[in-house]
This record gives structure tokens, C-alpha cells and sequence, in this order.
């Protein structure tokens, strides 16, 4: 078991089958050693690739991101899900749908801040279906710029998002992989087997 698995296990709640809360370390209150060995690792898989940025969207990516940057010495981006009156014109954008919240948002970051030619590695909370995942792909290409891979912090592995983003040529790194959240047990799963759960 690796440490966020045991992490997940001790603070994360199965709300449903399909809703995993964990708002004790990443997405409401944030522990900084967590989200510390999380960029550590994201950039022990990712450091040969000549990474120049880290992309992710805004809120819960931002700090594992931030801290996968600083451990790979790269400025981070993430993109917006509302306009800010600091915004121009000149933007990349893409619609993204959240199941979680039941809503469409339009993504955008500036095209001052991600530029044709980078190697741009995406990083999020969660992989559940892709869209947020395959929503920043977008943005990346739509600027010229290369998709190096995904850092996925915690994946739905019973949902849809890694075969998408396979089925694509994506690499995808994710660091706990849930198979299961049935009857609020938690089960992990690696290489397509199930094993130790809570």
C-alpha cells in the first residue's frame, strides 16, 4: 500500500458508490505534507520528460500541482472556470462538464501563460469520466503546446476517464487507484487487480 492509499483509507469517506470525500487533505482543507511526497512523486514519474509547465484547473488541483512545479522547478497554470475582470480577450477556452456538480463550465487560461512548443503536464484531483482531464488537453493543443501526460491524484478506475484518455495515445499516472465504493468500503486497485480495502 502506498502512503495516499493509506491516507484515503484513514480520512477518506465513501459517500456513495460514486462519490469518494476526502476534503480532510485535498479538496477543502489541504495538508501540505500530503500534497508534498504528491508532487514529489509526480515528478519522480515525470521528470526525464523535459517538463516546462504544470496545467491543472482550478480548485483542487492547484495544490498538488503547485507542488509537483516546485519539484520540478516549472511554473503551474491552472485554468479558470469563471472569467476574471483581469482576463482579456486572448484565451484559450474549452467546455467542461462536471458530474459532481451537474454543470457545464467553460475553462480558460490565458494564451500568455501557455505557449506553442512547451511540454505541458496535466495534473488534477480526480479521474472520473475525463472531461476535466480531456478539457485541458484541449487547452493544450488549442495552444500548440504538447500534453507530456496526467498526474491524476486519486482515479475512479470504475469509471470511464483512463480509457479516454488511453484511447487517445495519453499517458496517465495516477497515484491511488479506487476499484470499488460500494457498501462505503473503499478498494484499491493496481494493474487491474483488486486488493486491499476498508
Amino acid at each position: 500500500m502506498n502512503f495516499l492509499e493509506e491516507v484515503i483509507l484513514k480520512e477518506g469517506q465513501a459517500l456513495s458508490d460514486q462519490v469518494l470525500k476526502v476534503d480532510s487533505f485535498l479538496n477543502h482543507q489541504i495538508d501540505p505534507q500530503v500534497m508534498q511526497k504528491v508532487g514529489q512523486e509526480f515528478a519522480r514519474l515525470y521528470r526525464s520528460e523535459g517538463i516546462t509547465k504544470v496545467l491543472t484547473i482550478e480548485s483542487s488541483g492547484i495544490a498538488p500541482s503547485v507542488m509537483a512545479g516546485l519539484e520540478l522547478g516549472v511554473p503551474v497554470v491552472f485554468a479558470r472556470k469563471r472569467k476574471s475582470l483581469t482576463q482579456n480577450g486572448d484565451l484559450l477556452t474549452a467546455k467542461v462538464y462536471s458530474f459532481t456538480k451537474e454543470e457545464e463550465n467553460e475553462i480558460s487560461v490565458s494564451k500568455k501563460w501557455l505557449k506553442a512548443g512547451e511540454k505541458v503536464l496535466v495534473i488534477d484531483d480526480f479521474l472520473a469520466h475525463g472531461e476535466a482531464a480531456l478539457g485541458l488537453a484541449n487547452l493544450v493543443e488549442e495552444a500548440g503546446a504538447e500534453v507530456a501526460g496526467f498526474g491524476i491524484v486519486i482515479e475512479k478506475s470504475f469509471q470511464s476517464g483512463r480509457e479516454k484518455l488511453l484511447k487517445k495515445g495519453y499517458r496517465v499516472e495516477s497515484l491511488a487507484r479506487v476499484a470499488s465504493l460500494s457498501n462505503g468500503s473503499i478498494t484499491f486497485t493496481r494493474n487491474g487487480q483488486e486488493a486491499w480495502s476498508l
